[in-house]
């Protein structure tokens, strides 16, 4: 009588089981759920009221410190820090390819005022539209300025000079920047050393403009491997292999 029970009761969990499950018609009420608003999430469109935040924002500042993807570190150079200026470089080293690239901007965002021959004599002034000349870069005062107060005036702005920050990132106003270096170098300038096969200024605790740059001069060569020369120690006259290795064949 039992042993029937028992057969009955498992006949029933079974039957429930196979009741239970899913017949393949698409279910919309699966019934109890532990965390619904997981299984049932809803979704806010950009720019429309969130419940969610204490500002009802749906879009969401980057957390702080983030930079964007093919962005660089900032160079943390201030603006009136005059010091900094002047110590200010970069480890950014240019092939001919990039060198004419800086020649192409600095003819976009510079030529303008301070001419494509960098003699200050740009179409602006030679126009008569500005009272004061530009800056001409093949001056005497301006023959060795040193690169950071050349980055400072771009990123900031001198005088009657706006900021181009916005127009320029930190790799490209390097480039600007090694362009007219490179014109001075032929007018009685400093020495040129933004070329791809000059050696990376050293860093001497001034803040550089990439920190996290690849110089594109770096060629790794493998250190040379130390050879022992040393003759190798004869061995004994009486030594003999052990039986073991002597009769290993």
């Amino acid at each position: 009588m039992n042993k029937v029970k028992s057969i009955v009761a498992a006949s029933l969990v079974i039957v429930s089981g196979l009741a239970s499950c899913d017949s393949g018609n698409t279910r919309r009420t699966p019934g109890h759920v532990y965390a619904p608003d997981m299984t049932y999430s809803r979704a806010y469109d950009a720019y429309t009221a969130n419940p969610n935040f204490a500002d009802s924002m749906t879009s969401r500042l980057p957390v702080e410190g983030t930079i964007a993807r093919g962005h660089q570190l900032p160079d943390h150079l201030k603006e009136g820090d005059t010091n900094a200026y002047k110590t200010f470089t970069t480890s950014l080293r240019f092939n001919e390819e990039e060198m004419k690239e800086g020649g192409r901007l600095y003819n976009i965002y510079c030529g303008i005022c301070h001419g494509t021959a960098l003699d200050g004599q740009g179409p602006l002034f030679a126009s008569g539209k500005f009272a004061s000349m530009p800056a001409n870069f093949k001056d005497a005062k301006y023959l060795h300025m040193s690169v950071g107060q050349m980055y400072a005036a771009i990123k900031y702005g001198k005088n009657m000079m706006g900021s181009y920050a916005s127009q320029l990132d930190q790799k490209q106003r390097w480039l600007v920047i090694a362009h007219i270096k490179k014109t001075q170098a032929g007018s009685g300038g400093d020495a040129f050393t933004f070329g791809a096969t000059a050696t990376p200024a050293t860093d001497t605790g001034a803040h550089t403009g990439d920190p996290m740059a690849v110089k594109s001069d770096t060629t790794h060569v493998a250190a040379p491997v130390a050879v022992n020369t040393a003759p190798k120690p004869h061995k004994a006259a009486g030594h003999k292999k052990p039986a073991h290795r002597r009769n290993r064949r």
